[in-house]
């Protein structure tokens, strides 16, 4: 089997390479380990979901500690954002530059967000992204208001606006890929974060970008192949196969040029584990940085609960806050980004808190208004992914930025509180729950200290690209998906320029 392009993955930043290259004369094979996610009932029933745990993946991996568990991956094509909660955010101006954090530094990006914006805005179309300009106060340049307006709040998250508005806080529509208004196929169901669509409401990357790419033409997906080692030439500077493995058989697929888009953690466990004797510590290394600084925010729910009213809200991902974003006026510091979750039920609380009794979980899921308070994970070298030497996956994340993070979640409680409600709980995230991981495979612009090059392109190979979140060198406090979308365009438009020049038709070599 063979193809001009070959991308491992059909999540964004697989699925944007291929838009990008669908039409253009090259024949591009997706491969993606999963499955189509199979449309039935049990796509918003919270106890599957979240009580058996129907679509998570049954593989475990280790921690730090090397205990074992079973990690929040799902493995399906269009990959995470089949389960996402439709915030589609850009990062702030400021997060591609250098910034100081109580803890640390997030580092500066090779690119600006300058270069990055035209394809913010492609991304934001292709996407069906709906929000409105000039609410944020940290909101970056825009060279055009978004194509579609914003989900109108429900009642409750209205009152919760005027709440805020009266703290003098500036809540804003949240930015969200979903089909929703006249002639829109969202019906409000009530389970959508964290939930699949079962009617295509959702605008996640397989609906968005993989099905309009294969409609082009030249774009074919393999699914149900796990990719488990990439082959080089006999000098190790060019890839020439990819191992998979599938349900009955080994295969080995050639191509002229491999994108690499399965995920931080398993994009960096491939490198690593097709070492060979020109790259002992894995493909893509010499800078021993794959694997390594590994990010994932910090993240905690934040319920205010109110005894006197129910919850009604179907759906609650219309508001945001970022007016402690940088710290300004409220802190010395930055704290980060808050969001609504979707709206918590009790199978989600029994996960966090099996002690407590089912009636009295619904009872708080009936009467909470949910919050999800986000700050940024800086990059360190001592988080990192691994491969055992049974070739498990081992993920060690040593969280930081922790001070500030606890302080944008009292401040959370405190809003709540003045907003109205008289109980307030929390809970933070745990190590499982790797929805926003990163950073394991850092574009910059030293080979000596960064894999990739600002166009994802491996510096130690002459036909490798890795475009998904592990490109990021910082995560910034705001979700990744749109920002791995606007790259991974970018980086497609670059490799549909260099195709027609011919550079990507290069003849094959033996393997190695």
């Amino acid at each position: 089997m063979h193809a001009d392009v070959v991308i491992i993955g059909s999540g964004v930043g697989g699925s944007a390479v291929a838009y990008q290259l669908a039409g253009t004369g090259a024949k591009v094979l997706v491969i993606e380990r999963g499955e189509h996610l199979p449309r039935e009932m049990q796509n918003w029933d919270a106890e599957a979901v979240f009580g058996q745990l129907r679509y998570r993946t049954r593989d475990t991996w280790v921690n730090g500690q090397d205990q074992r568990y079973r990690p929040g991956q799902y493995y399906f094509v269009g990959g995470h954002t089949k389960f996402f909660g439709a915030a589609m955010f850009r990062f702030r101006e400021a997060d591609f530059e250098e910034l100081r954090h109580e803890e640390g530094v997030s580092p500066a990006w090779p690119i600006s967000y300058r270069e990055l914006e035209p394809y913010y805005e492609q991304a934001e179309s292709l996407f069906g992204v709906r929000g409105a300009a000039g609410q944020d106060p940290t909101e970056p340049h825009r060279a055009h208001d978004y194509t579609h307006g914003p989900i109108p709040d429900e009642p409750v998250i209205a009152r919760l606006r005027e709440k805020l508005r009266d703290q003098g806080l500036h809540p804003f529509f949240m930015p969200a890929s979903v089909d929703f208004g006249n002639g829109g196929k969202c019906v409000r169901c009530g389970t959508c974060d964290a939930f699949p669509c079962r009617i295509d409401a959702k605008g996640d990357a397989e609906i968005c970008l993989l099905r309009p790419a294969v409609k082009k033409g030249g774009v074919s997906l393999l699914t149900g192949a796990k990719v488990t080692r990439l082959l080089t030439d006999a000098t190790g500077k060019r890839i020439c196969s990819a191992i998979a493995e599938t349900r009955n058989e080994t295969i080995e697929i050639t191509a002229d040029t491999f994108v690499l888009s399965a995920g931080a953690i398993n994009s960096a466990t491939l490198l690593l584990a097709s070492a060979n004797k020109n790259y002992p510590k894995g493909l893509a290394n010499s800078s021993d940085a794959v694997g390594r600084f590994y990010m994932n925010h910090n993240c905690t729910a934040v319920l205010g609960i109110d005894p006197r009213s129910v919850n009604e809200t179907r759906f609650p991902k219309t508001l945001s806050l970022n007016d402690f974003y940088f710290g300004g006026k409220h802190d010395s510091w930055p704290l980060g980004n808050i969001q609504m979750l979707g709206k918590i039920r009790a199978p989600m609380l029994r996960g966090a808190l099996p002690w407590v009794p089912s009636k009295f979980l619904d009872y708080l899921s009936r009467h909470s208004i949910d919050l999800y308070a986000m700050s940024e994970d800086l990059p360190s070298p001592d988080s990192r992914v691994e491969v055992t030497s049974w070739g498990q996956i081992k993920l060690t994340w040593r969280r930081t930025n922790l001070k500030p993070h606890m302080r944008l979640v009292d401040r959370t409680k405190q809003l709540l509180k003045q907003a109205g409600y008289p109980l307030v709980v929390s809970r933070r995230f745990g190590d499982d729950t790797p929805s926003h991981q990163c950073g394991t495979v850092r574009f910059g612009n030293d080979p000596k200290s960064a894999p990739l090059d600002p166009f994802c392109k491996a510096y130690d190979h002459d036909n490798l690209y890795v475009v998904d979140a592990s490109f990021f060198p910082s995560s910034a406090a705001v979700n990744p998906a749109l920002t791995v979308a606007a790259q991974a365009l970018r980086v497609g438009e670059h490799l549909g320029r260099m195709l027609a020049c011919g550079n990507l038709s290069v003849p094959r070599v033996g393997g190695g």
